[in-house]
């Protein structure tokens, strides 16, 4: 079952697109944070999903808040993905140990052994405010997250 809103959201630290430690508790008090969990790069659904967050960023950053996109890729596969792509924001890796962040989210697919499309607005205090996990087919729609932002 996926984190609620009104949780505390799970700490973590995973290994970004450039090898760098990024910790979920080194944003208290600091920005919100806009959690979004993907499948893999290189596919079709997130790679759209990804690219409208990056030509949309300003939305995020005007908002005082940091976006970080997690999959289960290595991140070998992320930096060659975000190069591509031109992606600016952290892209984590939850690949060893396999899945253990997706998990603590509750949005790991066992069957699959990747992240199903979660995505947690997490406000400075570290609180869950607003989330969505949609199926591994189904794109979200950037234009909610906004309007969640909005009521922070």
């Amino acid at each position: 079952m996926a984190i609620q809103v009104g949780e505390k959201a799970p700490d973590f630290e995973l290994k970004d697109n450039h090898g760098a430690a990024v910790k979920l508790s080194d944003f208290r008090g600091e920005k919100n944070v806009v959690l979004l969990f993907y499948p893999f790069a290189f596919t079709g659904v997130c790679t759209g999903e990804l690219c409208s967050l990056r030509d949309n960023l300003p939305q995020f950053t005007d908002r005082d808040t940091q976006l970080l996109a997690v999959s289960n890729d290595s991140i070998h596969t992320l930096r060659v993905f975000a190069e591509q792509e031109g992606l600016e924001y952290p892209l984590l890796s939850d690949f060893w140990p396999h899945g253990n962040t997706s998990r603590a989210y509750g949005v790991f697919d066992e069957d699959k052994g990747c992240a199903l499309r979660g995505t947690f607005i997490i406000d400075k205090e570290g609180v869950v405010r607003w989330t969505v996990v949609n199926g591994l087919p189904d794109a979200r729609d950037l234009g909610e997250y906004v309007k969640a932002l909005d009521t922070l």
